[in-house]
């Protein structure tokens, strides 16, 4: 099992996350997208393995005023700006192999052991 978590420092949900893996002591690599954030590969990767832009972007977000400006971009624009502020992603996204969640997803986790 390859587990990469990508997530914030300050994420519940992603600290929920590491949580999980080391309790089961199964290996996993932490990549803060504040400091790092995903390459371009890792991107289109997560979002052609969950289903589009739309399912990676974080409604809840602080910056809502980016949320309500990207629904009036074209798809082009839309992805390329969420690209640039990776900031408004929905975490933890927790990849193994090709196999993706996001959010806390414990249930979908187990089956991968």
């Amino acid at each position: 099992m390859n587990v990469q978590i990508f997530g914030t420092k300050k994420c519940n949900d992603t600290k929920k996350a590491e949580r999980y893996f080391k309790e089961r002591r199964i290996k996993y690599q932490f990549i803060d997208m504040k400091s790092k954030g995903m390459s371009k590969g890792e991107w289109d990767s997560v979002k052609k393995a969950v289903g589009g832009l739309t399912a990676m972007l974080d409604e809840n977000c602080r910056d809502q005023e980016l949320l309500t400006l990207m629904r009036y971009l074209s798809d082009e624009a839309r992805e390329e700006k969420a690209f640039e502020n990776q900031h408004i992603i929905r975490t933890p996204i927790v990849r193994n192999g090709k196999a993706v969640t996001i959010g806390y997803e414990p249930d979908v986790w187990k089956n991968w052991e």
